[in-house]
């Protein structure tokens, strides 16, 4: 694992929390466990998987899926303590690549899906606590946005100020 990986996952999973079918909610993400959908479970796995099997899920078990398919596409091992949280939670809620270009966005950076040397000197450059705030509030727009704001848009806004906060928490404590 890399970076505060573990400590971000752990965050993460609580803010995901358990099991639910979300067909029956209207969800599109459908069967869902600790934050990962029954298609990409199969997708990691190569095999497809029944409810018995999602419900096992536990944080070990999907774990190494978060870092590989999260945590690394989000470049999360080279971003700031707090910042890393944000952008990894992002990014396994609304897809990696949008994640980073809302976080280059917040900075004042082009938007192309690759932290790469401009960005990380403009993240530098940053105010982190400042950045946190940025990089909250183009979150809570993007979720507006969306056509099923008025079905999860409360829970989406309610995630985004806890994570905030849990952010700004975890840059004091590196300070």
């Amino acid at each position: 694992m890399t970076g505060n990986f573990k400590e971000c996952l752990d965050l993460v999973l609580k803010s995901e929390g358990g099991f639910v079918d979300g067909t029956k909610i209207g969800d599109p993400g459908g069967m869902t466990n600790l934050g990962v959908t029954k298609r990409v479970w199969e997708e990691y796995t190569g095999h497809e998987a029944d409810e018995k099997t999602m419900r096992g899920l536990t944080p070990e078990k999907v774990a190494p899926l978060y870092e590989q398919r999260y945590w690394r596409p989000t470049y999360c091992e080279v971003l700031p303590r707090g910042l890393d949280l944000l952008v990894f939670s992002m990014g396994i809620n609304a897809g990696t690549g949008r994640s980073v270009k809302l976080l280059q966005q917040s900075i004042g950076c082009l938007p192309d899906g690759v932290i790469g040397p401009r960005t990380m000197e403009l993240i530098k450059q940053s105010n982190i606590a400042d950045l946190i705030g940025k990089f909250s509030e183009a979150r809570r727009n993007y979720y507006k946005s969306l056509k099923t704001f008025s079905i999860f848009g409360k829970g989406w806004l309610n995630r985004v100020d806890h994570e905030e906060a849990q952010a700004l928490q975890m840059l004091k404590m590196d300070k």
